[in-house]
């Protein structure tokens, strides 16, 4: 259930943001819908990466503990909250999504039942026609079929704003890089949690709903930065080769080349930071993409 044995929540709600007053206003008060009715509600811790406008006060109006970061951390912001956090387990939303109801106290469920999963990544639903994510689809047609222990198909890769977590497997594996910032941060965290022996699970009977805001959005400078994380996380965790051949691809478009020339920047500070994912984990990351 949503609440433990003690009557303490069991799952924590934290939501990373900047900026982005009007979507909390919309989102936040969605949160408890997560829970089935007379099971409690689940605390919500808003990290706010240093915003201009009032987001941090909008957050407080609704009920939401409230970290005001002196910097903008990007998804880093996510595991600062999470050290924060008293619960077993805590769910990722963003300031346009939330988790439909019910799910939260399912998915704490499926995590008591397989104790060797650290991550559940949800089913996700777009805008108010209800969209299917194309992410949702490609997970719920995982290759890596659906190991003894896990809940549903091993996944290697997800959206965060609809996974829940241990909160002591997701912190012992580092949480979010601070490197990555945002844009693609996801792939790095799950080899890490792969390597550390632990299963990631889509589980499609969990839903988020996700009404993307197109606010502040810069299509160009998102791809940019997917490229560049694409690359330094190939570098810190996976062989040689599959560096050189996600340069190689970043070079076929303007935005990757300017990526490439990013994450170049950022290498000479991750010399000694890397550290490549033991034999099996590769082999199953392998199976996912071209490199």
């Amino acid at each position: 259930m949503g609440v433990d044995t003690d009557g303490g929540a069991a799952v924590t709600v934290v939501v990373a943001t900047r900026d982005r007053a009007p979507e909390l206003r919309r989102s936040l008060a969605r949160h408890a819908a997560g829970h089935a009715a007379g099971e409690g509600h689940a605390p919500v811790i808003v990290a706010d990466n240093a915003s201009r406008d009032d987001t941090a006060e909008v957050a407080e109006a609704a009920g939401a503990r409230v970290l005001r970061l002196p910097r903008n951390l990007g998804a880093a912001a996510r595991t600062v909250a999470a050290e924060h956090a008293t619960t077993r387990f805590v769910a990722f939303a963003d300031d346009d999504s939330w988790w439909a109801p019910g799910s939260l106290d399912r998915a704490v469920e499926i995590l008591d039942a397989h104790p060797r999963t650290a991550l559940l990544a949800a089913r996700v639903l777009v805008g108010d026609e209800q969209r299917p994510e194309p992410v949702s689809e490609l997970m719920a047609r995982s290759p890596l079929g659906r190991p003894d222990g896990l809940p549903g198909p091993a996944v290697l890769g997800f959206l965060a704003c609809s996974v829940i977590v241990r909160r002591d497997a997701f912190l012992d594996a580092g949480g979010f890089s601070r490197v990555l910032h945002f844009g693609g941060e996801e792939e790095l965290l799950a080899l890490d949690l792969a390597a550390a022996g632990w299963g990631l699970a889509y589980v499609p009977e969990l839903v988020v709903h996700h009404h993307p805001s197109t606010a502040g959005r810069d299509p160009s400078a998102r791809r940019r930065r997917e490229v560049r994380n694409r690359v330094l996380t190939a570098w810190l965790r996976r062989p040689l080769p599959v560096v050189g051949r996600a340069a190689v691809s970043a070079l076929t478009t303007r935005d990757g080349r300017a990526g490439l020339a990013d994450a170049a920047r950022a290498l000479p500070g991750l010399v000694g930071a890397r550290r490549p994912v033991p034999p099996a984990v590769e082999a199953a990351r392998a199976r996912l993409t071209r490199y």
